[in-house]
C-alpha cells in the first residue's frame, strides 16, 4: 500500500508521498507544524484524482485551471512536475525524470495512490 510519510529535517517537517514499492513520487514543501504537514496530505489526497496536466514542455501548452500538475523541464533538461492546489498554491512536487513518459507514470502514480494512501510518522 502507499503512504504519506511524516518526517522531520533540519528545517522542519515535510511528507514525502511513497508507492507501494517504496519509491518516493511526490514530496512536499518543509512546514513549521506537523498539523501544516497534515494539511498539506489532504490536499494533496484532495487535489491530486482530479488535477490537470498542464504540459508546459510543449509549445503553445494548454493552460488548466486549479488543481493541476504543471509538467515541465528543469534547468538540466530532465522532466518534473509539480501539484498546484485550488489556490494555485505548489503542495507537492517531483523528483526528476530523464525521459517525459517517467514523469507522466510519475503524476499517474500520484494520482491513484495518493487518495488511499495511509499517514505515517517516521521516527
Amino acid at each position: 500500500m502507499s503512504k504519506f510519510v511524516i518526517r522531520t529535517v533540519s528545517s522542519g517537517i515535510k511528507f514525502d508521498l511513497k508507492a507501494t514499492n517504496g519509491q518516493v513520487i511526490a514530496t512536499s514543501e518543509v512546514y513549521t507544524t506537523e498539523a501544516a504537514c497534515r494539511n498539506g496530505i489532504e490536499s494533496v489526497m484532495k487535489n491530486a484524482p482530479v488535477a490537470n496536466v498542464e504540459n508546459q514542455t510543449e509549445e503553445n501548452f494548454e493552460v488548466m485551471k486549479h488543481p493541476k500538475f504543471e509538467m515541465y523541464q528543469d534547468k538540466a533538461g530532465e522532466f518534473r512536475f509539480r501539484l498546484k492546489a485550488t489556490n494555485g498554491q505548489v503542495i507537492a512536487v517531483s523528483e526528476g525524470y530523464t525521459a517525459k513518459a517517467g514523469c507522466l507514470n510519475g503524476i499517474e502514480s500520484v494520482q491513484k495512490n495518493a487518495p488511499e494512501a495511509e499517514i505515517v510518522v517516521e521516527e
